[in-house]
């Protein structure tokens, strides 16, 4: 057997053992004042999928994300985690595009941050350990953020996020920031912890061959609403230049362009 073979049998069966949870969301809005920024949101997200969000600055991809993640809360309709409307924001984690590290703590001191709830001991600190392993960053534990690259950095955030074993991993444009190689080996790094982990992965991204790289699934919000709903049934490791993914990157950006 081949190891592209091998490697989506191993993606296909942590979606079907997935650790994620299930979103819906009906009739969802969202204002701020008078102004309307999510209009009557209907969408169900499968437990472990990937899911991109596409579209225009303005459109509600970071508004709809914030609602995701618990930060903030519809002004009219439902949503729901594993259908309850309510004491799942525990099991959600939100990685920005700025790493947010806290200067003064070295790096394990900041992933033991994603651990705020636990009590001390040596299992929280084997936690942080087994976070900074999984991301490459084994032996740089004491190090300070100051002297780390930005690749680096937005490891540690994503350490950060994962110490928890969060459900559903939101993601808030985090490679915007970073030169192109390395924007493509944390692309490859999230789709190999999705796979390991399970999660529920949501992620908003300006890079429509970003999002067609990485989801299963990619919306596309325009004033509001949902305008496309596309799926990416493409075996992975995807390769860059594939005619296939090329042809969905071409109708998304068709959509956006008005062409």
């Amino acid at each position: 057997m081949n190891v592209s073979i091998q490697h989506q049998q191993r993606a296909a069966e942590t979606r079907i053992s997935s650790n994620g949870a299930s979103v819906s969301l009906r009739g969802v809005t969202k204002s701020f004042g008078a102004q309307k920024v999510l209009h009557g949101i209907d969408l169900d997200i499968q437990a472990g999928q990937f899911v991109a969000i596409v579209g225009r600055s303005g459109c509600g991809k970071s508004t709809l994300l914030r609602l995701l993640a618990g930060l903030d809360q519809p002004t009219t309709g439902q949503l729901m985690i594993d259908g309850l409307s309510g004491g799942w924001r525990d099991h959600v984690r939100l990685m920005f595009q700025e790493p947010r590290l806290l200067p003064w703590q070295r790096v394990a001191a900041n992933v033991d941050v994603g651990l705020s709830h636990a009590p001390s001991g040596p299992d929280r600190r084997r936690l942080a350990q087994e976070a900074l392993d999984q991301v490459g960053l084994s032996g740089r534990e004491q190090d300070w953020p100051a002297i780390l690259s930005g690749g680096q950095r937005q490891r540690v955030a994503l350490a950060r996020a994962l110490v928890s074993h969060p459900r559903i991993l939101a993601f808030d444009e985090p490679l915007g920031a970073l030169d192109a190689l390395t924007r493509i080996e944390m692309q490859a790094l999230i789709e190999q912890v999705w796979e390991d982990k399970g999660f529920t992965a949501i992620v908003v991204t300006h890079d429509v061959s970003e999002a067609v790289a990485l989801a299963d699934r990619i919306l596309l919000l325009d004033a509001g609403r949902v305008e496309m709903d596309i799926a990416v049934d493409l075996p992975r490791p995807r390769r860059r230049g594939d005619p296939a993914a090329a042809a969905i990157e071409g109708r998304i950006l068709d959509r956006l362009l008005g062409r």
